[in-house]
């Protein structure tokens, strides 16, 4: 099976997949050991056309590919596209547009949560996905035919997937619902995340405002280090390490070598003179300029029985709709519900949810609504 290795064979391939009003896209990565992801392969489709690309052959320009992920005349169509897009962000700078998401508008389309790229296949074509090329080591060269046939698969069959969820989708009026996730999806700060916010993505293990500002500034450095170095976060110091460092603060090498998440001698690496400069950083924040440390929501006297009723709405909503109930709200979405209302912010309070499940959430909570076991079902009434 023939891959693109050369500039001619990739504008060649481009400029007849451009001819499309659509393209189908996955790519073949490795992140294990490194922060961003490692391209290995591109694989792209569109009706009676298909192009597997290689990114690691020698002097290979990949602009004609980001052109055509930029390009607003021809829809990109993934399944999970997170990752796809993350990669395509930081290789080429751009977020693809416009896109389908076919992970999205199955759940829309009431196809379960979360559903798989073989389940869907599956279950729209009838054609069986061999799996077992999954988790190769898509770096190795050659590729095998194998290889290659299994990542031609994740885009050939998408044609038809895609065709079949942007029909159904049209059919039921829910063509804007999804279109509504893509501008989500599509949100370049979604694959840009600032290194001030990677405290965020940690469980808080601190109580104090000096506590807090220490982390801050750590987790910051870390991100940071972890970027420049292309490596793990965790193979930079890991998170064990950064909070015992938040809580005892140490000003110098000694007494970072004293704590016990820090490996033996690497309190005189370059690296370790970093994480201390971050930890004097915080503590020369004026007491007055220390952060707050976020208090744990509480919920008003009767808001957890008020989670458990939004939960059975939501089910209920859910099922009549054929959607999966996580696409209208989160658990963290009920709970806000429960307790602040109107006044929640929340994605379920906004565009299409707030017209299929918040407005009929927002009359439970205030007592407009109620809810019955008829017929072994539950459904709602006007009180």
């Amino acid at each position: 099976m023939h891959t693109i290795t050369t500039q001619s064979e990739l504008e060649a391939a481009i400029e007849i997949l451009r001819r499309s009003a659509f393209v189908t896209v996955d790519t073949e990565f490795i992140r294990e050991t490194t922060f961003w992801p490692e391209l290995c392969l591109i694989q792209m489709a569109a009706p009676g056309a298909t192009a597997l690309v290689d990114p690691l052959a020698p002097g290979l320009d990949l602009k004609p590919f980001f052109d055509l992920m930029g390009d607003e005349s021809v829809l990109k169509v993934f399944h999970a596209a997170r990752q796809d897009i993350e990669i395509i962000f930081h290789l080429g700078g751009l977020i693809p547009h416009p896109v389908f998401d076919t992970q999205v508008a199955a759940m829309v389309a009431g196809f379960g949560e979360s559903v798989s790229y073989d389940q869907l296949v599956s279950r729209v074509t009838g054609a069986h996905i061999d799996k077992s090329s999954r988790f190769t080591d898509w770096r190795q060269r050659p590729l095998s035919d194998r290889q290659l046939e299994y990542a031609l698969a994740d885009v050939t069959h998408l044609i038809e997937v895609y065709e079949f969820l942007a029909a159904r989708l049209e059919k039921e009026g829910r063509s804007s619902w999804v279109n509504e996730e893509m501008d989500i999806l599509t949100n370049r700060d979604t694959y840009d995340p600032h290194p001030e916010d990677a405290w965020k993505r940690l469980k808080m293990r601190v109580r104090k405002p000096i506590e807090l500002a220490v982390l801050q500034s750590i987790a910051a450095w870390r991100e940071r280090e972890a970027r420049e170095r292309n490596v793990p976060r965790q193979r930079v110091v890991k998170d064990d390490a950064l909070f015992e460092v938040a809580q005892q603060q140490p000003k110098d090498a000694t007494a970072l070598g004293r704590l016990r998440t820090i490996p033996k001698g690497w309190e005189r690496s370059s690296t370790a003179n970093g994480l201390i400069a971050a930890v004097q950083t915080a503590l020369a924040i004026p007491k007055e300029e220390l952060p707050k440390v976020p208090k744990p929501a509480q919920g008003a006297e009767g808001s957890n029985a008020a989670s458990e009723l939004l939960k059975v709405l939501l089910r209920q909503v859910a099922d009549q709709q054929g959607v999966a109930a996580k696409v209208l709200a989160s658990s963290d979405d009920i709970d806000r519900l429960a307790t602040d209302g109107e006044k929640a912010e929340v994605a379920a309070l906004h565009g299409w949810r707030r017209e299929v499940f918040g407005e009929k959430a927002l009359r439970l909570v205030r007592g407009e609504l109620a809810m019955r076991f008829s017929g072994r079902k539950i459904v709602t009434f006007e009180v």
